[in-house]
């Protein structure tokens, strides 16, 4: 469901990295080492779009690290998230972009467009930086063509939310780690009461990213792929295309056990009044359920198909720009400092954000600390063992989440067949990534 960091995929951003390559030429690509004389006096600013407990937190990290690195500073520019790329680009056009940008993963085959990002190849392969713990899912976001142009700065992943007693209520056993998705219809049905506005699931349907990766993850589950290996066609118009959105159409229109929510809000609401039994959703929305005794589950999967339990993983990342070699080289410090684990440890326990690296994932007693303050929220860190791929890193991606998330919501909407709609959808795709 929708999270406080909306994956922005609109078709205009597609060519704001074409604006900056325009207006910057050829701007030097410096790598740096994280370290060196030049970067102790260097200051550095930092978007990024923190708020509540994430900007509190963030604020004392930059204290800390000003504390234990005398004479260094670090500024932070609260930039709303969804208008990052935009005003990083017009900034570089401008030539006074910030030294570091928290920027969504799914811009990053837009980011690595402009000239101004630093490539961390091989400040990534420090071995201090220990770049394996970082989980794949991020890895591959921060990953475009085989250059690294972004350091994790956020995991997320889906799993269900549901409602214990309404479970109960309806003499339904909770849901196991094995389940699969035809439990899940059943359930959904069961926990359906039309005469009480009360629905088993639900899914937004507003057509953006949001509508679009709900539906990946089960794609990947039935064992499909969005597009060829090389990313030239579409794959999902495939059995596994056909299964995973079949078994939407079961829970929107041939049971009406999903509550359709255009809004990417109600239903959180819903949720919580016990309208709605289920919710494949994130961690972001545990600490609205205030009302509801609620358990979380990984999500299901189809017997006997070659994709097992998985889940769509959210990453974002810290990007830096090249504003001088000293600037750079104290960014690539400040960065490697905050990401390391003792303060991606630190940030997790204050804020509930799931952690981007293994090792604090992995942690003695960690998640039992974390689920004290947000319980359930130990799933959710359990369930990123269950992220094993990313959306495709192209810049056509934009597009191409529009045509799906059109296709999706003509099924859930009742306006098309499956089958139709992914051979509809699969032509409009390939004509995306033909240039045509």
């Amino acid at each position: 469901m929708a999270r406080h960091r909306l994956y922005v995929t609109t078709a205009s951003l597609l060519g704001a990295a074409a604006l900056v390559l325009t207006a910057c030429g050829t701007d030097s690509q410096s790598g740096g080492s994280g370290s060196g004389g030049s970067s102790k006096a260097a200051s550095i600013q930092i978007w990024e779009g923190y708020t509540g407990p994430e900007a509190t937190a963030f604020s004392k990290l930059i204290k800390e690290y000003e504390k234990q690195n005398p004479g260094q500073k670090v500024s932070s520019l609260y930039v709303n998230n969804d208008n990052s790329l935009q005003k990083v680009t017009t900034a570089v056009q401008g030539g006074s972009p910030p030294d570091i940008a928290y920027l969504y993963g799914s811009w990053a085959p837009n980011v690595a467009t402009i000239p101004k990002v630093v490539d961390l190849t091989q400040v990534v392969k420090q071995s201090s930086v220990n770049w394996d713990d970082f989980y794949v899912g991020e890895r591959d976001v921060a990953t475009v063509n085989g250059e690294v142009i972004g350091i994790p700065a956020l995991v997320d992943n889906l799993a269900v939310v549901y409602n214990k007693t309404m479970f109960a209520d309806a003499h339904l056993k909770p849901p196991s780690a094995n389940w699969t998705w035809s439990e899940f219809v059943a359930d959904s049905q069961k926990l359906t009461n039309s005469a009480k506005k009360q629905y088993g699931t639900a899914y937004v349907t507003p057509g953006t990213e949001d509508t679009v990766w709900h539906w990946e993850a089960l794609l990947w589950e039935a064992g499909g792929q969005l597009l060829t290996p090389n990313n030239k066609q579409a794959a999902f118009n495939s059995m596994a295309g056909l299964t995973s959105l079949t078994t939407l159409q079961d829970l929107a229109v041939s049971d009406k056990s999903m509550y359709l929510d255009p809004t990417d809000q109600e239903y959180a609401n819903l949720f919580n009044s016990g309208k709605i039994g289920m919710l494949v959703t994130g961690p972001w929305d545990l600490a609205n359920f205030t009302n509801v005794k609620y358990g979380v589950q990984v999500m299901p999967a189809y017997p006997g198909g070659s994709g097992g339990h998985q889940t769509i993983s959210g990453p974002d990342n810290w990007v830096i720009f090249d504003n001088s070699s000293a600037k750079t080289a104290a960014a690539e410090k400040f960065l490697l400092w905050l990401t390391a684990p003792a303060q991606v440890k630190s940030f997790s326990e204050a804020t509930g954000d799931l952690p981007t690296r293994e090792s604090v994932a992995n942690a003695a007693g960690f998640t039992d600390t974390m689920n004290a303050t947000l319980p359930g929220v130990s799933t959710f860190i359990s369930n990123l063992a269950n992220v094993k791929q990313a959306r495709p890193q192209i810049i056509q991606y934009p597009k191409i989440s529009t045509i799906l998330g059109n296709m999706v919501n003509s099924v859930l909407l009742g306006k098309a067949q499956p089958q139709a709609a992914l051979n509809s959808a699969a032509k409009q795709v390939n004509q995306v990534l033909a240039g045509s």
